[in-house]
C-alpha cells in the first residue's frame, strides 16, 4: 500500500482550499501545518464581507490589470496567517504549504510569523519573496 507523506497530503489539502478562492486572476490555497498537522487554511480572496472578484461590483479592471496581480484579494498564505493570530493559534515554527510561492508581502509576513519553512508547488513569476525568505533563513522547498 503506497501512503502518501505528510507533506504531499497538506500540499494536497492547499490544492483542496484553494477551489473556495473568487480572484478572477489565480486560485491560491495554503496550509500551515506542525508535524504534518493542520493548524490551519486560507484561499485567496476579499477581505471579510467584501464582495468577491465574481460578485458585481467585485473586481475592477484596475484590480485584474495590475502589474503586482490582483490589488483586491487578500493572499492565501496572509489569510493563513491571519486566522491563526484571530484564534491564537501558534504558527512559529511552522510549516506553510501553498499551491503557488510566495510574493514579497506575503514572505515579509511569513517571516515575521516565524514560519520555519514554505514548500509550494509552482513558482511565482515575481521573485523578490523567494529572495527574501532565502535571506531570512526560512526553507524552500518545491515539492
Amino acid at each position: 500500500m503506497d501512503r502518501p507523506s505528510r507533506h504531499a497530503i497538506c500540499m494536497q489539502i492547499a490544492y483542496v482550499v484553494a477551489n473556495r478562492g473568487t480572484c478572477s486572476r489565480a486560485r491560491v490555497g495554503a496550509t500551515i501545518a506542525r508535524d504534518g498537522r493542520i493548524l490551519v487554511t486560507g484561499y485567496n480572496g476579499p477581505p471579510s464581507s467584501l464582495p468577491h472578484c465574481t460578485d458585481p461590483y467585485g473586481c475592477t479592471d484596475a484590480d485584474r490589470e495590475a502589474p503586482e496581480g490582483c490589488l483586491r484579494a487578500v493572499h492565501a498564505e496572509a489569510n493563513c496567517i491571519a486566522y491563526a493570530a484571530r484564534h491564537g493559534i501558534k504558527i512559529e515554527g511552522a510549516h506553510l504549504y501553498c499551491t503557488h510561492l510566495p510574493c514579497l508581502k506575503c514572505a515579509e509576513l511569513i517571516v515575521n510569523a516565524g514560519i520555519a519553512a514554505v514548500y509550494y508547488a509552482m513558482d511565482y513569476r515575481i521573485k523578490e519573496g523567494e529572495i527574501l525568505l532565502r535571506q531570512a533563513g526560512v526553507g524552500i522547498i518545491q515539492l
